[in-house]
């Protein structure tokens, strides 16, 4: 009974790893995008290179792979869709490709809570882009829709979930520390802006 589980996340983290950003960047003569504005790999910094396309098809792409992990794996070991989905959010914040420094996790986040409760997927994408369509700040948005997730969980009486939400969204938020720190002291670049760091 141990090999579905660890096969679970395996497959999670496996599909989760794959930096989307990174390989579309390159793909479409961006350069190496660790080299560019904030130096992370998803779809915020892609739009650092101007290609409009390009972010808003790495942002597809990384929703669409933690979806995908809990789909797969919701065929082949059903009851192991929670742990799919945390492998591929552990592959996306720490891919081995990338020397375990990978993206932030918010659009991968949205794609895992949506393919287990899309009235959860609901929720979060209203506050992401609610905050950003209001403040635009993309961390501010990221982060308020991650600490949605386990509090939309609660109400919803998904309570064997909460655990595991609680945890991803700290890890949301711990990569987001630097952006925290320029929140607080008011340096925070808003999307638009012609540096951002988010």
């Amino acid at each position: 009974m141990w090999m579905e589980p660890v096969l679970a996340v395996l497959l999670g983290y496996a599909l989760g790893s794959i930096p989307f950003g990174l390989l579309l960047t390159r793909l479409t003569g961006g350069g190496d995008l660790r080299d560019i504005g904030s130096g992370n790999i998803g779809a915020t910094n892609v739009l650092r290179t101007g290609n409009k396309a390009v972010a808003a098809l790495t942002l597809l792409l990384d929703m669409g792979k933690g979806a995908l992990a809990v789909i797969v794996v919701g065929q082949l070991f059903p009851g192991f869709e929670i742990l799919a989905g945390m492998g591929a959010f552990l592959g996306h914040l720490y891919p081995v490709w990338l020397r375990f420094n990978g993206g932030k996790g918010v659009a991968t986040l949205l794609g895992i809570i949506t393919a287990l409760q899309p009235i959860l997927g609901a929720v979060f994408a209203v506050i992401w882009i609610g905050t950003l369509m209001i403040w635009r700040y993309s961390s501010l948005g990221g982060m308020l829709a991650s600490a949605s997730v386990p509090v939309s969980a609660f109400v919803l009486g998904e309570y064997q979930w909460i655990p595991i939400f609680v945890g991803l969204t700290l890890l949301v938020f711990w990569k987001h520390r630097s952006n925290i720190e320029r929140l607080l002291a008011g340096e925070e670049p808003r999307v638009g802006a012609s540096k951002d760091n988010g």
